[in-house]
């Protein structure tokens, strides 16, 4: 490897017969917004677009049709929802509303918020303004005679009038032509710096600007579109180096999982919610906009009714044994992002970027396994956490896969070696019946303890969370990095998660035991192997699920997110280091 070393990114797919007229508006208000949508396919409701969804089904009510560009009505007529395209300029553009008087055609569009003001009142925003002036393109090629444009504003209620003179006119053909150029490039454009647009933008929580501002500006990639590793960064110019990374998202996410842990029970669907029975009798309904995924534990029946909607409302729907051995998910077809799983595919067979990344897994695993010994034990051997120490820098300059197998089971013993030491289970005088925690060793398939129980129970959890994280980036979570393709095994799930195993599912394994939210009677044997009962999946079930709602400072963006909110921040960062605009994929460690 050398520090010439750099890796061409392909050319995108075929580009679209037309663009959207409202796509131009997109591409003058934030080009990155308009690459997400128009290339990628991306798009995520928020209040803003969900309120002028409404407010246009109001006026997409087909009505009579626009009279003929040479005739000319002897009263002014009004049509609805007008779809005409331009060849000469390869757009398409549905008007909400045209009016036709005397042989002139004027469009309306109608926009849920309100006008921009200034100095002479009250004005359209540019990017409203080069929408109309591409409806006023499409008209005049067309055969109507079009001089001016009008934009209703919901809120205030106003109509404001765009002229179409020779100024507009020529800069809504440059947004155009500059549009067309975005869709056919190579390279995502950059974020926005520092924008008051971005808190507003229903993207935000897959756009991330200063979260790559920020790794960009510490580190990262320069944004040439190729992945120039080895080579120092330039200082970026226009990013305040100093300034504070915005929370542009909600801390947490504001949808629950539902888990169903019972053999008996069955789920149907009765409107938009999920009606759960047991013995033909309806024990639970949980609304589907208010939950993220269900989660069936075993031979748990459902509808096929239930899955049509569940995939319809993209809410993954993940399977597991009774013993919690993750099976699958099910999800609906959301994923468009092509060009994200070309650079996954591509990469994937590149040693050299498989062994970087992986030195980075594997050495924030050891970090965050050496952290939780220094919070938890009773008294962390000062030998070991050296030794640890020494295994992270050793971890990074591994020159094999195989190399850091041999490093990451060392790690492991150590921690495991140390773990009964964070198992504060205190008996209040009586021996509880049933099994004990006591602890030696992790072993599995099958765990012969109820702390290994937990334990494989709990990576089961948080390899769920991650694949379904992994869809709806855009990876296919079956191709890693580290966690070479096998038959059924979402590896690139199992990469995300190596650096999150000791603060998720360890964390709420210990929660759940020195809590007493798991009790010795909540665990059955059957020969050599130790499994929970499903009183005891429930219990930890919220130990799981209270562990990930626990906030934690982001050690890059130095803000408070959720562990569930961090899965997806952390697969989005390690789709950017993917296409190019990170050169290093930032590893979760806490301190």
């Amino acid at each position: 490897m050398t520090a010439q070393l750099a890796v061409e990114t392909p050319s995108r797919g075929s580009l679209p017969d037309y663009l959207p007229a409202r796509m131009i508006n997109e591409h003058v208000y934030c080009p990155r917004l308009f690459y997400f949508e128009q290339v990628e396919g991306v798009f995520v409701d928020n209040e803003h677009t969900v309120e002028g969804s409404v407010q246009h089904k109001r006026v997409d009510k087909e009505g009579k049709s626009a009279p003929k560009p040479d005739e000319e009505p002897e009263e002014p007529v009004v049509v609805r929802s007008i779809t005409l395209s331009s060849e000469e300029h390869k757009v398409i553009a549905k008007l909400d509303l045209a009016e036709f008087d005397g042989g002139r055609a004027t469009p309306v569009d109608y926009k849920h918020g309100r006008p921009m003001k200034s100095d002479n009142g009250v004005e359209v925003w540019p990017s409203d303004r080069v929408q109309m002036a591409v409806q006023g393109l499409v008209l005049r090629e067309n055969g109507y005679r079009s001089d001016e444009g009008v934009v209703f504003y919901q809120k205030t209620r106003q109509r404001v009038r765009v002229p179409f003179d020779d100024e507009t006119m020529a800069w809504a053909e440059k947004a155009i032509g500059e549009a067309w150029e975005t869709a056919a490039a190579t390279e995502i454009p950059p974020p926005l710096v520092d924008s008051p647009k971005c808190p507003g933008c229903s993207l935000v929580g897959i756009c991330m600007p200063d979260e790559t501002w920020n790794l960009r500006s510490h580190g990262g990639n320069g944004g040439s579109g190729q992945l120039k590793l080895f080579e120092p960064t330039p200082r970026i110019p226009d990013m305040p180096q100093e300034k504070a990374t915005r929370l542009l998202v909600a801390p947490r996410m504001e949808l629950r999982p539902l888990y169903l842990n019972s053999p008996k029970l069955r789920v149907g669907k009765s409107g938009g919610v999920l009606r759960i029975k047991e013995n033909d009798k309806v024990v639970q309904d949980a609304r589907i906009n208010e939950i993220c995924q269900v989660n069936l534990m075993g031979a748990v029946q459902i509808t096929t009714q239930a899955v049509q909607e569940l995939c319809r409302e993209e809410k993954p729907i993940c399977y597991f044994s009774q013993g919690g051995w993750f099976y699958g998910v099910t999800t609906g077809l959301g994923t468009k992002n092509v060009f994200l799983r070309r650079s996954q595919f591509r990469l994937a067979e590149e040693e050299w970027f498989c062994l970087r990344l992986a030195r980075k897994l594997v050495a924030g695993k050891i970090r965050n396994q050496r952290t939780m010994l220094m919070r938890n034990h009773i008294e962390p051997p000062e030998l070991d956490m050296r030794e640890m120490k020494r295994l992270v820098g050793r971890a990074e300059a591994a020159e094999s896969p195989d190399e850091l197998l041999g490093l990451e089971g060392w790690a492991a013993r150590i921690y495991f070696g140390l773990f009964s030491g964070m198992v504060k289970r205190e008996r209040d005088g009586e021996v509880e019946e049933g099994l004990s925690f006591d602890f030696s060793a992790r072993n599995r398939r099958p765990p012969r303890d109820p702390v290994n129980a937990l334990l494989s129970l709990g990576y089961s959890l948080l390899v769920k969370d991650l694949t379904v994280a992994c869809y709806a980036v855009g990876f296919d979570p079956m191709i890693g990095f580290y966690h070479q393709p096998r038959h059924g095994r979402p590896a690139l799930a199992l990469d995300l998660m190596e650096p999150l195993r000791p603060l998720i599912a360890d964390s709420a394994v210990l929660s759940a035991v020195n809590t007493k939210m798991v009790s010795e009677r909540d665990f059955v044997t059957a020969g050599q192997a130790v499994s929970l009962t499903p009183g005891g999946r429930k219990g930890f079930f919220r130990a799981y699920e209270s562990r990930m709602e626990t906030l934690v400072t982001h050690p890059f963006f130095g803000y408070r997110v959720s562990y569930r909110r961090l899965l997806e921040m952390q697969a989005r960062l390690l789709a950017k280091t993917l296409q190019g605009e990170l050169s290093e994929y930032p590893v979760f460690v806490t301190r």
